[in-house]
């Protein structure tokens, strides 16, 4: 194993080209969910309130419910 300055060469090398293949499997990913969301607008569907709705299935129930009471809760105080 060769060392620079006290590195570990090879493990740096095979740590950076590791993370270089995921960032290049997530870009992927990311322009697999634009294009379902694209289909899912030309179907007539609101991807804002997809957006919503899928951020809101990643909170847990507790969570979800402190935010649907404080929405509410301010709701009231503008008068909406």
């Amino acid at each position: 194993m060769t060392q620079v300055g006290g590195i570990a060469t090879d493990r740096l090398r095979s740590l950076i080209e590791r993370i270089e293949r995921l960032e290049e499997e997530k870009r992927a990913l990311g322009g697999d969910i634009r294009d379902i969301y694209a289909e899912a607008k030309s179907a007539g569907f609101d991807v804002k309130i997809m957006r919503t709705i899928i951020k809101l299935r990643k909170m847990n129930a507790s969570d979800r419910e402190e935010q649907e009471y404080l929405l509410d809760t301010y709701r009231k105080a503008l008068d909406l």
